[in-house]
């Protein structure tokens, strides 16, 4: 079932939007933050969890799903909604992230037809392509498909670079002219690095292939730098339609939300909440804490005091210091509801300071409060 996007407003300062899309008589707001749930589980949560923190669209990975239980599995079940019971929109991305890391020699295990690697749970040898990987989302039904594309290293030099866009653009094309399922929207994915002309020379020839939505990708590698992630945007989103949505991948810093919403992007998505509550750590409106320093051994305040989900309603920072330092799951789980309910509900803070044409006064609040000199419980 497809969805259209409608473009609601913009803002007046900045190139922010606010938009929407109904799914299965439901409608959602963007600018939005999609949990992730590589293996088809967004890690400790329930279904019924993530919709009551207000979450909508969530993410899996097609990589993972591939190897098990494979997307023969999953299609038997009825796709990936019912097999993981999950009634709310589903992105698949295109396993091509995961693939790229486990490609140790680059010069000879990416070749114009696909990638060579190997698996990262028995060590066979696997060959994943454009067609491949379409196929494979195709069966696993998700709302949404991503284009396989090639990512480069954050590093890679400008002759690199430009050699990667234009294979790209072939095996975007390539895995458009084979997808098939009528029910589910396909994605195109714009690269080029930190270089202007090749960020709008890939747009172009992207948005010339005519996809339901569009992506800005090659901004999540470990090492690149705050201003070529922004370059990257903002060198990409000007040649994007404003019918179709706008999707940054793999970003989840709050404060990246927040500089992506003001360039035009519409959809986020990131492991980190979810990453971050297994370390102990937690998202609060004054910055990150970690719960295992013994500062919150005798602390009986919840996690924050400004926060309405299930953790702070329910139990308090010794408590859960206690459930993470015994190792205890339920620990990791309170903060998992904690930290994708603080990236929904910050969502949900920039929607509504688009609608009042502030975006840009929430923004420095926003720094003063999370890299300030301040104390959650003040």
């Amino acid at each position: 079932m497809k969805f259209q996007y409608h473009l609601e407003k913009k803002e007046k300062n900045t190139k922010a939007r606010l938009g929407s899309f109904t799914y299965q008589g439901k409608t959602y707001e963007t600018p939005m933050f999609m949990p992730v749930g590589t293996q088809a589980t967004v890690k400790t949560l329930s279904p019924e969890e993530i919709k009551e923190m207000g979450a909508g669209i969530i993410l899996s990975n097609t990589y993972h799903l591939w190897l098990r239980p494979g997307e023969e599995i999953v299609n038997q079940a009825g796709g990936l909604h019912r097999f993981m019971n999950y009634d709310g929109p589903i992105l698949t991305d295109s396993g091509g992230y995961q693939v790229f890391s486990l490609a140790k020699n680059k010069k000879k295990d990416i070749t114009e037809e696909g990638v060579f690697f190997k698996s990262h749970i028995d060590g066979k040898k696997l060959f994943l392509t454009p067609e491949l990987s379409i196929a494979i989302q195709n069966k696993l039904d998700s709302d949404i498909a991503m284009s396989f594309d090639e990512c480069p290293p954050a590093r890679a030099d400008y002759d690199y670079l430009k050699r990667s866009v234009e294979r790209t653009l072939r095996w975007a094309k390539r895995g458009k002219d084979v997808h098939q399922n009528q029910n589910q929207m396909l994605f195109g994915i714009v690269q080029g690095g930190p270089y202007k002309d090749l960020r709008e020379y890939s747009a172009k020839e992207t948005v010339k292939l005519d996809f339901d939505g569009y992506s800005v990708g090659g901004v999540a590698n470990d090492h690149e730098s705050k201003e070529d992630m922004y370059k990257a945007i903002d060198y990409s989103v000007p040649f994007l339609p404003e019918d179709k949505l706008r999707y940054l991948m793999g970003i989840g810093e709050p404060i990246d939300l927040i500089e992506g919403v003001i360039r035009g992007i519409d959809l986020f998505d990131c492991v980190s909440p979810t990453r971050l509550a297994r370390h102990g750590h937690a998202l609060t409106k004054f910055g990150k804490i970690n719960l295992k320093n013994a500062q919150y051994k005798k602390d009986f305040t919840p996690i924050s005091e400004h926060c309405d989900c299930y953790a702070c309603q329910h139990y308090t920072k010794a408590y859960i210091r206690h459930l993470i330092t015994a190792e205890e799951t339920f620990g990791s789980r309170l903060l998992s509801i904690h930290n994708i309910r603080f990236l929904v509900h910050l969502m949900e803070e920039i929607r509504s300071a688009i609608k009042n044409d502030n975006l840009l006064s929430f923004r420095e609040e926003f720094i003063q409060n999370y890299y300030g000199e301040h104390d959650e419980q003040k």
